[in-house]
């Protein structure tokens, strides 16, 4: 725990503050980090008594010779989790260092504990993504899986939900953001996880109709807060652990095929389109020749719009600023061109699936 790399930085931050000269002494008595660098791999005897009777040891300068590899200086433990790690030892005068020795053994311990709490984070999330890798597989290891929750203390009882965020920009490092996610989560109520460097894994258990959009709008508002640019879907509900997989894939769909301005997507609201996007793409262009050949973009673009006002001419002609005679003719047109009347439900039906196929086929091109 006490590796030369954080003996090093607690010599260098206590030595500008204090001006003097600071070892670091692991638990063997061996000098790992020194301002006066040359000091560096040998033994301070001094150290060695220190980490015997577990107390401060005060050198006056008349007892250097005493100790070997020692110079005149006070020399404290550090403890952490109530036990000797090493040493830190204060080189001068011991009637001039005064309480110094008790600031810099109090911030030694401190810089100790807070490495240790970014260890532990750290080691816990690479645990999560483990587990979220492994949930994500087609032929997941539930052995793995359920070591890892273990590990965690963790459990996942259904009914699942999936989100998936997509970041276009932020400024907020990984874990400061995890953590902030789980604080809205609730701890124990999910696992969280980056997949790759700008997309972002939430699996929430024990999901609830009453309680499921109230905490997509937490999330959603708290990305916002955070001033992060984004793109977030969500899966419908699900029962089975293997179905994971399958849910990801979902949402992954629900963002590639929804308006690309719409932060919030919904795989539920599409999924009538996204079983048209899983059409062998030779049976997808049979159906739409039938109706594409005959509609020019103009009508494509009126059918679009009447759509997204669910059949209302009214709210159709106002989105198209056209007036309703206009549209309602051009409705008529669209019907003779293709044989489908786009006021009768079945054929709209058919209509919506063919502009879903031309969306379809000019991603696959």
């Amino acid at each position: 725990m006490l590796t030369s790399e954080i003996a090093n930085e607690i010599v260098k931050e206590t030595s500008l503050r204090i001006n003097r000269n600071v070892n670091i002494m692991n638990n063997e008595g061996v000098i790992i980090a020194a301002r006066d660098s040359s000091r560096v791999g040998r033994i301070h005897e001094g150290a060695i008594e220190v980490l015997k009777r577990g107390e401060t040891l005060i050198i006056p300068s008349e007892q250097n010779e005493t100790w070997r590899g020692a110079q005149s200086g006070i020399n404290l433990p550090i403890v952490f989790q109530e036990r000797v790690l090493g040493v830190i030892g204060i080189t001068g005068d011991p009637d001039d260092i005064g309480d110094l020795g008790g600031l810099v053994k109090m911030t030694t311990e401190l810089m100790i504990k807070q490495e240790f709490i970014a260890s532990q984070m750290e080691w816990r999330q690479r645990t999560k993504e483990m587990i979220i890798e492994e949930l994500l597989k087609t032929a997941p290891s539930y052995d793995q899986i359920t070591r890892g929750l273990n590990i965690l203390q963790l459990q996942l009882q259904p009914p699942f939900i999936i989100l998936i965020i997509q970041i276009k920009e932020r400024s907020i490092p990984n874990q400061i953001l995890i953590n902030k996610l789980e604080d809205v989560v609730g701890q124990g109520n999910g696992i969280i996880g980056f997949i790759n460097i700008n997309r972002l894994f939430i699996g929430i258990t024990e999901v609830s109709e009453k309680n499921n959009h109230n905490q997509f709008d937490k999330i959603y508002h708290l990305l916002k807060r955070l001033h992060i640019k984004f793109r977030m879907s969500y899966s419908l509900p699900f029962y089975q652990i293997e179905e994971f997989n399958q849910s990801y894939l979902d949402c992954d769909l629900a963002l590639n095929i929804s308006d690309d301005s719409k932060e919030l997507v919904s795989f539920g609201n599409l999924e009538a389109k996204a079983f048209i996007y899983q059409i062998n793409r030779k049976e997808a262009k049979r159906f739409f020749h039938r109706v594409k050949e005959n509609l020019s973009k103009s009508e494509i673009q009126t059918l679009e719009a009447f759509f997204s006002a669910n059949l209302n001419i009214q709210k159709t002609a106002e989105a198209l600023f056209v007036h309703r005679n206009t549209l309602i003719y051009r409705l008529q047109r669209i019907m003779e061109k293709t044989g489908y009347n786009p006021k009768n439900f079945q054929d709209a039906l058919t209509l919506r699936i063919a502009l879903w196929l031309i969306e379809k086929l000019k991603n696959d091109s």
